[in-house]
């Protein structure tokens, strides 16, 4: 479980490719401080899982179905990725309740400044669409963010000066694809109240 609240932007150091899955080689420093072999380390949003580690780098699986739901297949060796160790019970919860477990992805199409804001336009398909809400929470590779409003099949989420320097976000360019999560207590909520309505039709 995580916050969506970025502690570090690490850097690939390699890649190992295989037909339909890939290990990751991840420089990092502060988020080394505790690591341990089988931590949860959500990687641009994604829960991982780490195999390996050296004082200064650590290594994750990323399994096939990982590789068809997530944008882990583009990244390139030196590109930077948002990082944050899972959540402990005794945290603040700051951004959102936030799994890793991606539900599709977004293409950037529009990023315009705002005052001291960057207003970031993402297009995604509808089955996402559905459960995100203007004002409501999701994660962006792994950022926790506020939708400002619905535009037809996009959304736009603003970024302030703090998330554009300690985010890979903020460096983003327009055709950008990006990891998408929506917030699971929709996707809770819905779930129990067509139950509901189901056994009244009965």
């Amino acid at each position: 479980m995580f916050t969506g609240i970025v502690e570090e932007i690490g850097k690939i150091k390699n890649i190992e490719r295989k037909q339909a899955s890939m290990r990751l080689f991840i420089h990092a420093e502060k988020i080394m401080d505790d690591v341990k072999i089988g931590d949860s380390i959500a990687v641009n949003g994604i829960c991982l899982t780490v195999t390996e580690y050296q004082k200064d780098w650590f290594s994750v699986d990323v399994m096939p179905e990982t590789m068809r739901k997530t944008s882990l297949s583009l990244l390139r060796n030196n590109g930077p990725v948002n990082l944050e160790r899972a959540v402990r019970l005794t945290d603040r919860l700051g951004g959102h309740i936030v799994s890793g477990h991606i539900d599709g992805v977004g293409r950037i199409i529009s990023r315009r400044q705002e005052g001291n804001a960057w207003l970031i336009t993402i297009q995604t398909a509808a089955d996402i669409l559905h459960y995100i809400v203007e004002k409501g929470s999701i994660a962006i590779d792994g950022i926790s963010l506020t939708v400002v409003k619905l535009v037809g099949n996009a959304f736009t989420v603003s970024l302030i000066p703090h998330t554009t320097a300690v985010t890979s976000l903020g460096s983003k360019k327009i055709g950008d694809i990006v990891n998408l999560e929506n917030d699971v207590i929709g996707k809770y909520v819905e779930k129990l109240v067509g139950k509901r309505i189901d056994s009244f039709n009965l």
